[in-house]
C-alpha cells in the first residue's frame, strides 16, 4: 500500500508549506465466518479483522473547510463546517463526514481539516470497508481532539453516528470488529449483551482464503427485506408461545414445539437463525479446545444451512465449498455476505493451498464467471500508526 502521509502532503503543499499530517490512522476489514445473515435478532457473530486496511492522514487547516482526497480513485471532496450533512455525489467522503459529525455532535471544538485516505479493501463484496473508513478517520479524530473515548464506547458511537447521518441501519458488530480486533485472534460478538470474547487461534498452520464468485449481483435488495421480515415473524411466532424476545431464548425444540403455528417458509428460516446460534457457541468451543475436526463441521454444517434453509446461496458458491469439502485438509468452508453470489471463504492447511487453486480452475469453464482469490490473515483492530507532538486540541480550545 502506498505511504498515505507521503500522498497527504504532496495533495496539501501550498507553496513552501507542507500540510504534515498531525495523525495516522488504519482500521481493518472484517469477516463474518459465522452468523452475519438475517436480521440480527440473535445479535451473534464469529468474526475476525483482516489484513485489508483503510489508511487515513488528517492535517489542520487555518480555515473552517473540510478537503477530502481518496489517493486510490484520484477523487477529491469538499464541505465546511457548517455543511457536514450527507450528499450523495460525495460517496465515499460521507464516511468520513459521518465520524466528523460524531465529535461535532459531542460538543468537541473543531476547525477545518485535511483528510487523504488510501486502502487496499476489496470493494463491494462484504468486507465493511464503509466502517474502515469510519473506524479510521474515528480514531485519527480522537487523538486530535484529545478525547477520552474507549473503543468499546468508540464502536457504539460511531454505529450510532452512522444510522443518524445516513438515516439507515447499521451492524453494530462493523465497528466492534474495526476496533477490538486483536491479531490471530476470533471474536465471538454478542451484539444485543455487548459482551465480546477473544479467542487465540490455533489454526496457525491454516491459511485462510477469501474467493469472489463474480457472479452478477442483481435486484436482491427485495430477497434480502424478504428474508428479514421472515425471521421477524418468526420471532414474534415464538415470543407469543414462549418467554423469550431474543432468538437466543429459544432452541430448537421450541420450533418442533411451535411447529403448527409456523408457515413453512418462516419455519425454515427461523430454523436457521436458532441453529446458527448454537453453532457460534459450539465453534468458539472448538476453537478454545484446538478441535479442528469439529470447527470444520460446524462451518461447512452453517453453509449447507444458508443453502437449504436461509436459502441464499446459488450452485457457484455451493461449488467452491464442495471442492474445499473434498480434502481432508480443509478446516471448513462457507459463503460470507449478503449471498446470491458474492464470496465464500475457505480455511486450509497451506500445504494444501495450491491443491486447491489447481481445482478451482475448472469454475470459468463451468459458469463463465472468473474468480478472484485473496489470501488474508487475521488482523489487529485500528490504530494510530503516526501522531505529531504538536497537538491539534490546543489550537482549537
Amino acid at each position: 500500500m502506498p505511504d498515505i502521509g507521503q500522498i497527504h502532503q504532496k495533495e496539501y503543499e501550498l507553496g513552501l508549506g507542507r500540510s504534515i499530517p498531525v495523525a495516522i490512522a488504519e482500521a481493518p476489514g472484517r469477516i463474518h465466518f459465522l452468523g452475519g445473515q438475517g436480521d440480527p435478532s440473535g445479535g451473534l457473530y464469529l468474526s475476525s479483522a483482516i489484513d485489508r486496511f483503510i489508511k487515513l492522514a488528517v492535517s489542520p487547516r487555518k480555515d473552517n473547510s473540510f478537503r477530502f482526497y481518496a489517493a486510490d480513485l484520484n477523487e477529491r471532496k469538499r464541505c465546511t463546517l457548517t455543511n457536514v450533512r450527507y450528499r450523495r455525489e460525495d460517496r465515499w467522503a460521507n464516511y468520513i463526514k459521518a465520524a466528523i459529525s460524531l465529535f461535532l455532535d459531542l460538543g468537541y471544538p473543531m476547525r477545518g481539516l485535511n483528510f487523504s485516505i488510501c486502502g487496499n479493501i476489496p470493494q463491494n463484496i462484504g468486507l465493511a470497508s464503509s466502517a474502515a473508513i469510519e473506524s479510521s478517520a474515528g480514531v485519527a479524530l480522537r487523538n486530535l481532539l484529545r478525547v477520552q473515548i474507549s473503543d468499546e464506547h468508540l464502536a457504539q458511537k460511531l454505529h450510532e453516528a452512522h444510522e443518524k447521518f445516513f438515516e439507515g441501519q447499521a451492524s453494530l458488530a462493523d465497528y466492534q470488529v474495526c476496533l477490538l480486533a486483536r491479531k490471530d485472534h476470533f471474536l465471538s460478538i454478542d451484539s444485543s449483551s455487548g459482551e465480546i470474547i477473544k479467542i487465540k487461534s490455533p489454526l496457525s498452520q491454516f491459511r485462510f482464503l477469501l474467493i469472489d464468485s463474480r457472479v452478477p449481483r442483481l435486484s436482491v435488495e427485495n430477497e434480502i427485506i424478504s428474508r428479514n421480515a421472515d425471521t421477524k415473524k418468526g420471532l414474534e411466532f415464538l415470543s407469543k408461545k414462549f418467554d423469550g424476545d431474543n432468538f437466543k431464548d429459544f432452541g430448537s425444540k421450541d420450533l418442533l414445539d411451535a411447529l403448527g403455528d409456523f408457515p413453512e417458509q418462516i419455519r425454515r428460516r427461523s430454523v436457521h437463525i436458532v441453529d446458527e446460534i448454537h453453532r457460534i457457541q459450539d465453534a468458539c468451543g472448538a476453537l478454545q479446545r484446538s478441535d479442528i475436526a469439529s470447527l470444520a463441521k460446524i462451518i461447512f454444517h452453517s453453509h449447507e444451512s444458508l443453502r437449504d434453509l436461509y436459502e441464499i446461496s446459488c450452485p457457484e458458491l455451493d461449488w467452491f465449498v464442495k471442492r474445499a469439502q473434498e480434502l481432508e485438509g480443509a478446516a471448513g468452508a462457507r459463503m460470507t455476505g449478503r449471498g446470491f453470489g458474492g464470496c465464500i471463504y475457505t480455511i486450509i492447511r497451506r500445504e494444501l493451498v495450491e491443491e486447491y487453486k489447481t481445482r478451482l480452475e475448472d469454475y470459468e469453464r463451468i459458469f463463465g464467471f472468473r474468480p478472484v482469490i485473496y489470501e488474508f490473515k487475521i488482523a489487529t483492530g485500528a490504530r494510530i500508526l503516526h501522531e505529531k507532538k504538536r497537538v491539534y486540541a490546543d489550537t482549537v480550545n
